[in-house]
């Protein structure tokens, strides 16, 4: 779990001049939407949003922030599917918001890929399983060469690494 403790230091240390400053900038980028909403809502030109009776107003706004909101969803849902496809955990994932490994499993339940499927490589007369292991989290092997010698390797980055490894170790041990 590096660094989970210095995004989650650095979300939940935000100081009020920075809150202060996304404050203005959300509002500024959410007027327009506001505006559009209610020309569409009322047949009104947007610039003649402020004219109306203010719990008009403030309902504009209101639906405005449903409509930030629902897309601050997708795009969040769109970042722990990437940080899960680069191998964040759900642990991982649930300190960079602030909640539980479970909350971040609920939140997101497709963000952390499901067991990876292994595979064989039979070359040179040896052979090897490539399988994912998450505790080291990286694609590991183990095989044994032609001429009966046996290894492992452990905590590849990708299959592929995994399988060019195990495919030396067959090559060296080739009868």
């Amino acid at each position: 779990m590096e660094n989970s403790g210095e995004i989650e230091g650095a979300v939940t240390g935000q100081d009020d001049v920075d809150r202060v400053a996304l404050d203005a900038a959300l509002l500024e980028a959410l007027n327009p939407v506001a505006a559009s909403l209610r020309a569409r809502a009322t047949g009104l030109p947007p610039d003649r949003m402020w004219a109306a009776e203010p719990v008009e107003v403030s309902l504009s706004v209101l639906a405005a922030w449903k409509v930030v909101d629902e897309e601050v969803r997708r795009l969040t849902a769109i970042a722990a599917r990437t940080a899960g496809s680069y191998g964040a955990s759900y642990e991982r994932l649930g300190a960079a918001w602030g909640i539980t490994r479970q909350g971040a499993r609920k939140k997101w339940p497709d963000a952390v890929g499901k067991r990876r499927e292994g595979s064989t490589l039979e070359l040179f007369g040896g052979r090897a399983e490539l399988s994912w292991d998450e505790v080291p989290g990286g694609w590991c092997w183990s095989g044994r060469g032609a001429d009966g010698t046996d290894d492992a390797g452990r905590a590849f980055p990708t299959k592929e690494e995994a399988a060019a490894h195990a495919g030396a170790f067959l090559k060296e041990h080739a009868e």
